[in-house]
C-alpha cells in the first residue's frame, strides 16, 4: 500500500504539530506550513521527513503557491487538515475593531476555503480524499467577549457540511473536529488575556473553564490528533459532514 499524502496548515506547534508527527510516524508523506519559522524548525528536528514551509495562510497568493508545490511534489493529496487558527481579540463587541475581526475570520475561516479551492479539484480527479477542518466547541456555543472567534468557528461547521455535500459524490469526505480548551501555550495566552480583562487570577479563569466540562480538565493535543488520525483512516470511510467534539463533554460553556 502506498504512503498517504497529507497536507496540513499551521503545523509548527500545538495541535498541528501533534497531527503532523502522528501522520509522519505512520509513514505518510507530509507537507506542512506555518507562519512561524522557528516552530517549523523545531518540528522538522523532531520529524526530519516532514516537508515544512513558512507561509501566511491569509496571503492568498503565497498559500496557493505553496499548495500547488505540495500537490505537485506529492502527486495528489489523500488528507487535507485545515488546522490554521488564532484566538482573536478578547473584548466586548462594541470595542471590536474591524481589522481585528477580519484578521480572526481570515485565519480561521478564509484559509479553509482557499485550501479547499485548490485541493478539492485534485481529490475529485483521483476520486478520493479526506478533509478535516478544525472548528471548536466555540462553534457550538456562544462565546462572550470572543465574538470573532466564535463566529468563525460556527462558520467552519457550516462550511464543512456544505463541502461534504458537494464532494461526497466524488468519494471525498469532509468532517470538522471541535476541540475544547487544549493545554498549551495558546490556551495560556487566552487565559492571561481574559484574566487581565476581568481582573481575575489566571488560576481562577482556568478553573472556570474546566468546571464546565464533565471530565474537569483540558484536552491534550494528542487527543485531537487521535480523532484526526481516525477520521483519515479507512475505519471512518462512511463518516462525513460531522462536527465531532473532543472536549470531555461541555456541560456549561465558560462565560463571565
Amino acid at each position: 500500500m502506498s504512503a498517504r499524502r497529507v497536507i496540513i496548515t499551521a503545523a509548527g506547534a500545538g495541535i498541528g504539530r501533534e497531527i503532523a508527527a502522528r501522520f509522519a510516524d505512520d509513514g505518510a508523506l507530509v507537507h506542512v506550513c506555518d507562519v512561524d519559522q522557528q516552530s517549523l524548525d523545531e518540528l522538522t528536528t523532531k520529524c526530519p521527513g516532514i516537508n515544512a514551509t513558512r507561509v501566511d495562510v491569509t496571503h492568498e497568493t503565497a498559500l496557493d503557491s505553496w499548495l500547488q508545490g505540495a500537490l505537485s511534489a506529492l502527486d495528489g493529496c489523500d488528507v487535507l487538515v485545515n488546522n490554521a487558527g488564532i484566538a482573536g481579540p478578547t473584548g466586548a463587541v462594541e470595542e471590536m475593531t474591524l481589522a481585528a475581526w477580519r484578521q480572526c475570520i481570515a485565519v480561521n475561516l478564509d484559509a479553509q476555503m482557499l485550501t479547499c479551492r485548490r485541493v478539492v479539484p485534485v481529490m475529485k480527479a483521483q476520486a478520493s480524499g479526506c478533509i478535516v477542518n478544525l472548528s471548536s466547541t466555540a462553534g457550538l456555543f456562544g462565546l462572550p467577549f470572543r465574538t470573532p472567534y466564535a463566529a468563525a468557528k460556527w462558520a467552519v461547521i457550516g462550511f464543512t457540511k456544505s463541502v461534504a455535500a458537494e464532494t461526497g459524490p466524488f468519494n471525498i469526505r469532509c468532517n470538522a473536529i471541535c476541540p475544547g480548551s487544549v493545554d498549551g501555550d495558546r490556551m495560556d495566552r487566552v487565559i492571561a488575556a481574559e484574566a487581565e480583562k476581568t481582573s481575575k487570577s489566571p488560576d481562577m479563569v482556568r478553573s472556570e473553564y474546566t468546571s464546565g466540562t464533565s471530565m474537569r480538565r483540558f484536552a491534550q493535543a494528542s487527543e485531537i490528533a487521535d480523532l484526526c488520525q481516525y477520521l483519515a483512516s479507512d475505519a471512518a470511510r462512511f463518516i462525513s459532514g460531522q462536527a465531532i467534539s473532543v472536549d470531555g463533554h461541555t456541560e456549561t460553556y465558560h462565560s463571565e
